[in-house]
């Protein structure tokens, strides 16, 4: 049932999407200077307006409705509280509840104990920080004379 629900449910969408793409807008009447006045007595006197607004109401409340009853049918059959066993699994139907008992000793070894003392620190390769009464690096030479900066002329405004 549900799958015939939701194939009329897809062709409800797909008939809504095609007429609400032929309904005129609000700016449709521009067009009637152009000849596109004479296409409105397709669907009668009136034109398309009546028909299609009523068919994309009627399409509206039947999606809102198949769409509602879908939910409710999928919310009630998770709160019957049927037991888990009673569900439909498909193929994991056939899958074990219960993990079978390995083969042969079914206990778990031990971790090795370490024999590390603690208060060994491990093994690094990072050099050793140098010392702190090391001589400074020998600063650049003072031959070079400074330069006094380029004065800017005055602006008189």
């Amino acid at each position: 049932m549900l799958l015939f629900l939701n194939v009329i449910y897809v062709l409800i969408a797909v008939a809504m999407i095609a007429l609400i793409l032929m309904q005129r807008g609000a700016g449709a009447q521009a067009g009637s200077g152009f000849g596109a006045g004479a296409s409105g007595t397709v669907f009668g006197s009136r034109g398309a307006s009546n028909f299609l607004s009523k068919s994309t109401k009627w399409l509206a409340v039947l999606f809102f409705a198949i769409s509602l009853f879908m939910a409710w049918n999928a919310g009630r059959g998770s709160v019957t509280g049927a037991p888990a066993a009673a569900e439909d699994k498909g193929l994991m139907s056939q899958v074990p509840a219960t993990p079978s008992a390995p083969a042969g000793n079914a206990t778990v070894p031990a971790a090795p104990a370490t024999t590390s003392p603690a208060n060994t620190a491990p093994a690094s390769t990072v050099p050793a920080a140098p010392a702190e009464n090391a001589a400074p690096a020998p600063a650049e030479p003072a031959a070079t004379q400074q330069q006094p900066a380029p004065t800017q002329p005055a602006s008189g405004g």
